[in-house]
């Protein structure tokens, strides 16, 4: 479908994930994080830009707090401080930062994340955060 000029949407949630053991299948616990998978299949298109769109126009530090921050631009840098001082809530924008992190350094180019209403603005770079090198 890319090859065709498609936009396509993929590695959403889904599935039992199996293993093999001795030529039977056999379910096991794990997780399979829909921002990690949608990076992976961004890198193996060479897609030009990785987005991920949630539900906030951009990342933010210091989330629902007082001296809350909107970013943006965020470097690589930038994000393990970010992921050290625990700004990032792990079941929400931590896995989000992670995945674009992964896409920025596996190709060197930018990632976003921005807020779904806003998507064409967040494509077009007039919205949302946008992670770099």
């Amino acid at each position: 479908m890319v090859d065709n000029g498609f936009v396509t949407i993929t590695a959403g949630g889904g599935g039992i994930p199996v293993v093999e053991d001795n030529g039977t299948l056999k379910g096991v616990a794990a997780v399979i994080d829909k921002d990690f998978a949608a990076a992976k299949v961004a890198e193996l298109i060479h897609a030009d830009k990785f987005i991920i769109l949630t539900a906030v126009d951009k990342v933010m530090i210091n989330y629902k707090k007082d001296n809350q921050e909107s970013l943006d631009k965020l470097t690589l840098a930038d994000c393990d401080k970010h992921i050290a001082d625990g700004q990032f809530a792990a079941g929400s924008m931590l896995p989000k930062i992670e995945a674009a992190m992964s896409f920025v350094k596996s190709t060197g180019i930018s990632s976003f994340i921005g807020s779904l209403e806003n998507a064409a603005k967040v494509i077009a770079g007039e919205s949302g955060t946008e992670i770099s090198k």
